[in-house]
């Protein structure tokens, strides 16, 4: 039977599904924490910034692609252009995570030591390296069913990665006591790469048994055609990875700063990176718990646009944009308000930490923008306008540094907590300001 609501009940499938390896995560965060300790999990968190640079430079602007690809070809009814899509899309992202993947194994050591200025970060980044190729195929079938708003497969494969992840780590960390040794952090590094092996085989099994046609075009696929579909995603995509990269590298800066910045607040090394892996470890987690609704509605919002724009439906974009917006605020609101009340029992009951408490508490306030500022930039990517949402991330990310560089050495942790509350709110003024002049303009 036909799906007569495609959005909605892809929202809501997305929605639980992300509740639910959310309420996972949490999980594993606490026995991490426990298990790593806080310094532990700052410098885990440290390698956030070559993660997202690597899946900036392999994957990320070709499954956005991909998507917004598939939804125009699916609309007007040509699935062989779909599938061709998907193909090429696979083609070009195992090329690009190959050359990352040999890039970051073999330049482990001198990663660590100067970029993210903590050797012990090395044998992390060499695990994390391997990963790179299956989270390429991953990423690019995601993309694909997004583009069809089929997001049963995505869902499930991202809670057998997060599954995976979690037991894998879990059953090394134990098996390491009951022989009396103690396991290092590179066995969370290593979850990370079970976790993708196991999402992608699924994901490329689900493929194959539902389009095999994918799988014969090949055969009769012409390099004039091949040239052609290829030359749509990269324009489509360049910008994008372009994007990404200059964004990842501003917030790599940031990452890579903040314990430094707090070394001249008077901080250990220790100290500073305990108080890093406390609030991007511990605190920001719990803090986007709730982005479980809107990173569904994000994902879901720029194929939907774009289709709705590529038959001129501009009255519909409208209606979705404000609904999704109310939607946003309400939910942003009422978790500002529960974290205020609330965050100092939470940050004790859940991390045992009373200063993962202080920071929930303070940045409470940022819930409503915060989950408003994933939908808003999707939205401007639907719209075509990935080049305003670039500029738009890089002010905000400008103001931040600002605040990581003046401000932490005189206040500590507090000045960033600041930054991230001014940026916020720069960035989605910037956006609602964007769409009020789009739609003054139809």
């Amino acid at each position: 039977m036909r799906n007569k609501y495609p959005f909605l009940s892809g929202t809501i499938l997305l929605t639980l599904t992300g509740f639910l390896t959310k309420i996972i995560g949490f999980f594993y965060r606490i026995f991490l924490s426990r298990s790593i300790g806080e310094e532990g999990m700052g410098i885990y968190q440290l390698l956030a910034p070559i993660m997202a640079l690597s899946y900036a430079f392999t994957s990320a602007g070709i499954q956005t692609a991909i998507s917004k690809y598939t939804a125009a070809y699916h609309a007007q009814g040509r699935k062989r252009s779909s599938l061709a899509t998907l193909l090429t899309g696979f083609l070009l992202s195992i090329l690009l995570s190959v050359i990352a993947t040999v890039f970051l194994y073999q330049n482990a050591a001198m990663l660590a030591a100067r970029f993210l200025l903590e050797p012990r970060c090395e044998p992390l980044i060499r695990i994390f390296a391997l990963s790179i190729p299956f989270a390429s195929i991953h990423s690019c079938i995601n993309g694909y069913y997004y583009g069809l708003k089929k997001t049963l497969l995505p869902s499930a494969s991202l809670l057998v990665e997060q599954l995976a992840r979690v037991l894998s780590v879990y059953a090394i960390y134990t098996y390491g006591y009951t022989i009396h040794t103690r396991p290092t952090i590179a066995v969370a590094m290593l979850g990370v790469l079970i976790g993708e092996v196991c999402s992608t085989l699924l994901s490329t099994i689900v493929l194959f048994v539902q389009e095999k046609q994918a799988f014969h075009l090949p055969a009769s696929f012409s390099a004039r055609a091949g040239g052609r579909y290829t030359k749509e995603i990269m324009l489509l995509a360049l910008p994008l990875m372009a994007n990404r990269l200059v964004l990842n590298g501003l917030q790599s800066i940031e990452a890579v700063y903040i314990p430094n910045r707090l070394t001249l607040y008077g901080l250990s090394t220790a100290d500073s990176l305990r108080c890093y892996g406390v609030l991007t470890g511990m605190v920001l987690p719990l803090l986007l718990f709730p982005s479980a609704i809107t990173s569904s509605v994000s994902v879901l919002l720029l194929p939907y646009i774009s289709e709705a724009q590529a038959v001129g439906n501009h009255k519909k974009i409208r209606q979705a944009v404000k609904k999704c917006l109310l939607a946003c605020l309400l939910l942003g609101s009422i978790c500002c308000l529960f974290l205020l009340f609330f965050g100092t029992f939470l940050g004790k009951l859940l991390f045992n930490s009373t200063l993962a408490g202080d920071y929930i508490r303070m940045l409470s306030i940022v819930c409503p923008i915060l989950y408003m500022g994933s939908v808003l930039n999707s939205i401007l990517h639907g719209l075509g306008r990935a080049l305003s949402a670039f500029l738009y991330n890089v002010v905000s990310l400008l103001l931040r540094l600002a605040f990581v560089f003046f401000l932490i050495p005189s206040i500590g942790m507090y000045g960033y907590l600041l930054g991230i509350f001014f940026s916020q709110l720069l960035f989605t003024a910037l956006i609602l300001f964007s769409l009020r002049r789009y739609f003054l303009a139809r």
